[in-house]
């Protein structure tokens, strides 16, 4: 299959989630008030962040795929998977710092007290961010072998993600658990399959 055709199609499944989204905002305003459940505004933050658990999943299940089903297009998209991360999670700080801080700045240091969890999600954002900005071939070329270590982020990335959820769980686990369990995994074979590689 060509690579270009391929990945553009790839582009249109990423933006998927988000054009739900905007079709739920949509019957929010115009029609169906209840559409996002009795707290659009949670609503919104929480379908943003389980997206971006979603394609860090997939980034972390792209090795797994290729060396035990023999997946190889996919290894192509892991890019588009890293970048589509990233830019769910900068949905979902966005969508918390407007609908449910509505830009209030003044409120966020006592927001940050009562709810710790959002240093930590934030923290893992932070290296999202980087891991997304260093995704294209310049950095690749100009970071040569650090560039490898540099994208090692991704696994104190996902287990600050895990802590994040956790924290915001409060009472039912059930989904958290499911979550760490298959990224636990995933983050265990991606470690044992670098330590073979070295």
């Amino acid at each position: 299959m060509d690579k270009v055709l391929l990945t553009r199609w790839f582009w249109w499944i990423l933006l998927l989630p988000f054009v739900f989204a905007g079709a739920r905002v949509v019957q929010v305003i115009w029609y169906d008030p209840s559409a996002l459940g009795p707290d659009p505004a949670q609503a919104l933050v929480d379908l943003f962040g389980t997206t971006a658990l979603w394609f860090l999943c997939a980034v972390l299940f792209v090795t797994p795929a290729r060396a035990v089903i023999g997946v190889r297009w996919l290894t192509r998209q892991r890019r588009a998977l890293g970048v589509a991360c990233f830019g769910y999670a900068l949905l979902h700080w966005l969508s918390y710092a407007g609908l449910l801080l509505e830009w209030q700045w003044q409120n966020l240091g006592q927001d940050l007290l009562n709810r710790p969890y959002i240093i930590v999600g934030f923290l893992a954002g932070l290296m999202l961010l980087l891991l997304a900005g260093t995704s294209n071939n310049t950095s690749v070329r100009l970071l040569g072998r650090r560039w490898r270590i540099l994208h090692r982020l991704v696994y104190p990335a996902a287990l600050l993600v895990l802590v994040h959820m956790f924290w915001v769980a409060r009472s039912d686990y059930t989904e958290v658990i499911l979550y760490s369990v298959v990224v636990l995994l995933l983050l265990l074979y991606r470690w044992r399959y670098s330590a073979k590689s070295t």
